[in-house]
């Protein structure tokens, strides 16, 4: 079975959608049965054509790339356009069974383009539902039709959690709607071994743009020093926020217990995980957050703010608080801090829940809509 794949960003651009793709084709490279080639972007500025495995073949094409984690208009546009034309190229010698774009867009624009020659499916990784994330408040109003359309025509829409799912769901309720979770890896992520140190240490590994609300944990953190002056914040990721959320620092006199560490590669990940005491993710809205998972299996119990993903995830091994409030923010973290053994029963709860996910049984799943489709396609259904 052949699969022409459409991912508009891959690690090393993007974010948890972008790594969730690369551990489901590290999956998929186990299937000999099944051969890949995905159309995604390039960090440099040459195209790229990479073999990750013998049945797994990466189309890089070179987009003008700035920021690892942050698109312009202009580079999602570029990549629509090279990557119409490199499907075009790839078609031309190659009989493929289906598309399956990851992210319903950009991603699924090029797959529906092409719904007349291949059945396809959609994977929901976030903000490509409407409503998800407030930056795209317009660009969902403008977008909208053309959302219905690529939905529409898809043999599955898929969500990877049931919050994601009922999102998508208030846009498009005729739709029939799979949920097919993210994994996690829990031998590469894994606890650290119990210490008798006070809890201290709060780790936060996110996009620093407004959705994910870390500019709200900044706000609360001198509040958290005042109870527990030994606390200190690790800020791991890249966004369009990093000068101001220093700056905000430095105003505030902090600067000295945050550290922003910028991009971390994924595999120096598990040890900076095994580093900290508590994971906080103050966002807006998560599908299903790839951070918070890799936490979970890391054994660190979980404060989050916001909502999606939470009926999964969050089951006695977190404490949730209103996003966008860092009096409330801050008094969770400080209660949580000083409560070392709730702190590891409910770090204990998250290896726990954390174990029930695995990348195998993800990418299962997808298989299984995969052979449906193929098989539909056959006796003339597609």
């Amino acid at each position: 079975m052949r699969i022409l794949f459409f991912n508009y960003e891959f690690p090393p651009l993007g974010g948890g959608g972008a790594n969730a793709n690369a551990y489901l084709f590290r999956e998929f490279a186990k299937d000999a049965s099944l051969v890949v080639d995905c159309v995604t972007s390039a960090w440099g500025a040459a195209d790229e054509t990479v073999a990750l495995a013998p049945n797994i073949t990466l189309h890089r094409l070179a987009v003008g790339k700035r920021a690892r984690h942050f698109w312009t208009q202009r580079e999602v546009l570029t990549y629509l356009a090279r990557a119409h034309f490199k499907a075009d190229e790839l078609l031309k010698g190659r009989d493929y069974d289906l598309c399956h774009a990851f992210f319903g867009f950009p991603s699924g624009l090029p797959a529906w383009l092409r719904r007349k020659r291949l059945p396809y499916l959609i994977s929901l990784r976030g903000s490509d539902v409407p409503g998800f994330n407030p930056r795209f408040t317009l660009q969902y109003v403008l977008l909208k039709p053309l959302f219905r359309r690529i939905w529409r025509r898809a043999r599955f829409v898929v969500a990877n959690s049931v919050g994601l799912r009922a999102l998508a769901r208030s846009f498009a309720p005729e739709l029939p709607m799979e949920v097919i979770p993210n994994g996690i890896d829990t031998a590469e992520f894994f606890p650290a071994e119990a210490s008798a140190i006070p809890p201290t240490r709060l780790l936060c590994v996110s996009r620093l743009v407004a959705r994910k609300g870390v500019q709200h944990l900044i706000e609360a953190l001198p509040a958290v020093l005042a109870a527990v002056p030994e606390a200190t914040l690790t800020l791991i990721g890249e966004g369009d926020l990093t000068d101001t959320l220093q700056r905000r620092c430095a105003e505030l006199g902090i600067a000295e217990r945050v550290r922003f560490a910028g991009y971390v590669p994924h595999e120096e990940l598990p040890e900076c995980y095994r580093r900290a005491d508590l994971f906080v993710l103050p966002s807006f809205y998560e599908g299903m957050s790839n951070t918070m998972l890799e936490a979970m299996a890391s054994g660190l119990p979980i404060l989050a703010t916001g909502e999606g993903g939470r009926e999964e995830l969050l089951r006695d091994n977190a404490l949730s608080v209103p996003f966008g409030a860092p009096g409330p923010l801050a008094a969770g973290i400080v209660a949580l801090l000083r409560d070392s053994e709730r702190l590891a029963t409910m770090g204990r709860r998250s290896r726990e829940i954390a174990g029930e996910f695995s990348w195998a049984a993800v990418a299962g799943r997808y298989l299984e809509l995969y052979r449906a489709m193929a098989t539909t396609r056959r006796d003339g259904e597609g």
